[in-house]
């Protein structure tokens, strides 16, 4: 087993099969979250961290809406930037992993990418969902890039990842 394969088993049996629930559309959840990925209902801040990371294994999106699902309901969550904050990344058997702000822990490679949107970087999480990579996730990310093809970038997962122009 590779440590791809360890990865996906562990994220497949951590999360609901949201993809695969489609309830009707109950109304609003009254939770938002913030740019800075912090979780709130009904204007007050989610603070405890199981109950971020059980919401977040709820959460779908469809088109440019963002809901949580159940099998039976459907509540729509609105989103400030992405639902998920890249908090910390490490290399672990050769390969880059992000842990984000709801305890996912997502490997770089080709079916999660990085993208950059001005001057932001985000990471693709699953199914569409996406974490904004914070600030000391993405200076030690820089720290590891190498040149490659005059573009400045990390290798994991098999792919090369450009992070910006070489010097």
């Amino acid at each position: 087993m590779t440590a791809g394969d360890f990865y996906a088993l562990v994220e497949a049996a951590r999360l609901s099969p949201v993809g695969d629930w489609n309830p009707p559309f109950c109304g609003d959840s009254h939770m938002r979250i913030a740019r800075d990925g912090q979780w709130f209902h009904a204007g007050a801040r989610i603070a405890r961290p199981e109950l971020v990371r059980l919401f977040a294994g709820l959460l779908k999106r469809e088109g440019g809406d963002y809901f949580l699902v159940t099998p039976v309901e459907k509540l729509s969550i609105a989103v400030e930037d992405a639902p998920f904050l890249a908090v910390a990344v490490d290399r672990r058997d050769g390969d880059l992993v992000f842990t984000t702000n709801a305890g996912d822990a997502v490997r770089l490679d080709g079916d999660h990418g990085l993208r950059m949107a001005g001057d932001t970087p985000y990471l693709h999480v699953r199914d569409g969902l996406d974490a904004r990579v914070a600030r000391s996730a993405w200076y030690h990310l820089a720290a590891m890039a190498v040149p490659q093809a005059g573009m400045l970038g990390v290798t994991s997962g098999g792919s090369f990842f450009a992070l910006g122009s070489a010097p």
